[in-house]
């Protein structure tokens, strides 16, 4: 009977969960682009610039 081999080392493993680590930081930095891109946030933001440029003494 064929057995399977058992690994008991974590050889490999701080590799691994560097990289799920970064495409996380990456999809998360793609979603935040995508929200401070949009049109709603942009107008806001020009709008909330424009009216502290405007105030009068």
């Amino acid at each position: 009977m064929y057995k399977l081999p058992i690994f008991r080392d974590d050889d490999g493993m701080a590799t691994i969960e560097y990289a799920i680590a970064t495409l996380a930081a990456a999809a998360l930095a793609a979603v935040l682009y995508l929200v401070v891109s949009s049109e709603a946030v942009v107008s806001g933001l020009t709008g909330l610039i424009e009216r502290a440029l405007s105030v009068k003494f």
